[in-house]
């Protein structure tokens, strides 16, 4: 073989020989590509599975913590001796949030109260103003407010809470009527003699509407629903998240 022979033999075997790298490279990055995405994906899935599992909802337990109605109507529930921490939660039955947050967290925070690791207090309130839909969702947040201030305490108080929640009406249109309140109290457990021509009668909805008012302005309220977690107010994003928020509260008890 000649000396051009050779030295062409020699180029044609380098370029073959970088061909068969480049080839390698490709293949190299390709995989490398595939496993970062493949990381990449399993990362973000973690993430979703992760926001899925703070987002899910308990299940409330068989037993429930003792409920008591204070003189002012808000309502206490809570394990005897436990006193902290405390979460106040205040609500308005018309207020669509607070079915939302009753939907999603309600069942943590019984279940809280129900382990003896945290006191919580109900303050069912009216944030709708007078002139509110033409007094549409004011009269149904009264209605149905009062009607939970007739009941004496104990698991009909908070059968009946939940109900109310349950069948909230839209805000554009009149509910809550008498007699469904009438049902639902009955329904959820209520026998105190008094009850039905209490709620008849909305003899409890003027001193809501002035509890109301004392506490929106007290606690400084923009609306509901608002928790406040030993007299912080808890995040809003902590709160719609039943995981989040049982490890705020088991937090606070340190």
């Amino acid at each position: 073989m000649g000396k051009a022979a050779r030295e062409q033999s020699a180029r044609d075997r380098i370029k073959a020989q970088r061909d068969e790298q480049k080839q390698k490279d490709r293949r190299k990055r390709a995989v490398t590509g595939a496993t970062v995405a493949v990381i990449a994906l399993a990362a973000i899935g973690a993430g979703w599975w992760f926001a899925a599992q703070s987002s899910r909802s308990e299940q409330v337990g068989a037993a429930l913590a003792p409920i008591t109605v204070a003189a002012d109507g808000s309502v206490v529930m809570a394990r005897p001796g436990v006193e902290k921490p405390v979460l106040d939660v205040y609500e308005d039955f018309q207020c669509p949030a607070c079915k939302a947050l009753e939907e999603t967290s309600g069942p943590t925070i019984k279940n809280l109260a129900a382990e003896g690791k945290l006191k919580v207090v109900y303050h069912p309130i009216t944030i709708f103003p007078e002139q509110a839909s033409k007094g549409i969702t004011r009269g149904n947040s009264l209605r149905a407010a009062a009607a939970s201030r007739c009941v004496p305490g104990g698991p009909s108080w908070i059968a009946l809470h939940d109900k109310l929640f349950e069948e909230q009406p839209s805000e554009t249109a009149e509910g809550f009527a008498i007699p469904d309140l009438i049902a639902w109290g009955k329904e959820a457990g209520v026998t105190d003699p008094g009850f039905e021509a209490c709620v008849t009668s909305q003899e409890k909805a003027a001193a809501h509407a002035e509890y109301s008012t004392k506490i929106m302005d007290g606690q400084k309220l923009t609306g509901t629903p608002t928790l406040k977690l030993d007299g912080t107010e808890v995040d809003i994003d902590v709160a719609f998240k039943p995981a989040d928020l049982r490890q705020a509260v088991l937090d606070a008890a340190k």
